[in-house]
């Protein structure tokens, strides 16, 4: 599988002095039940809204220069919640899960007869096309060249979804986009991406609200 150059054009800045910062939105309660939330504009339950001010806790320390949000509700509520003023994206949004939408792992395994996982095996059309993991990797790499530009004088957050944010990473890590499969983001989460002697590097990973998070020092 190829992996996904995030700036084709010109080589990647050497260290830059920003964090990228990603939050994953609080719960919804298709989130809490395991259903495929792509497109459909859900809520955050009372516990997502709880889990968003935590984030907002967790990077408090952060000098943000840019902070971007997915249009969803479930994202524009979390980056509100957290104290951050975002600007919206529409790249941030997530996986297109097609005629999978809202149904869970489970249901669509009985239905299929084997082990399918949207990694491994895609997606199917619905009410929407739905995407490949390709084509949800195009769109995290539309989004890093302004971000790695920002990270050049201070750092950055993306407040968006699980799926979306892990196959991000895995551009940003000069991965194959199914290396996003073998990383877990839970909602609510912190995560630090960011450069270490050159190298885009994981500085954080899955902090919950919870748990400590200061800036980290390269």
């Amino acid at each position: 599988m190829d992996v996904i150059d995030p700036l084709p054009d010109h080589p990647a800045p050497d260290n830059p002095q920003g964090k990228l910062v990603l939050l994953r939105h609080g719960e919804t309660e298709w989130s809490r039940t395991g259903r495929h939330t792509g497109l459909t504009d859900i809520p955050l339950t009372a516990r997502g809204e709880e889990l968003a001010r935590g984030a907002g806790e967790l990077v408090r320390g952060y000098d943000f220069g840019l902070v971007l949000t997915s249009p969803l509700e479930r994202a524009r509520r979390t980056a509100e919640l957290a104290g951050l003023d975002a600007e919206v994206d529409p790249m941030l949004l997530e996986w297109d899960y097609g005629g999978y939408e809202g149904r869970t792992t489970r249901e669509i395994r009985a239905e299929l007869g084997y082990d399918w996982t949207a990694f491994t095996h895609g997606v199917i059309r619905g009410d929407t096309p739905g995407e490949t993991v390709e084509e949800v990797a195009a769109r995290a790499s539309r989004v890093l060249p302004r971000v790695l530009d920002a990270m050049e004088h201070g750092d950055v957050a993306l407040i968006a979804h699980g799926h979306f944010l892990r196959i991000l990473t895995a551009v940003f890590l000069r991965q194959a986009p199914r290396f996003a499969a073998m990383i877990t983001l839970d909602a609510g989460s912190v995560s630090v991406l960011g450069y270490y002697r050159e190298q885009p590097a994981i500085l954080a990973w899955n902090h919950g609200p919870a748990l400590p998070l200061a800036p980290s020092e390269s």
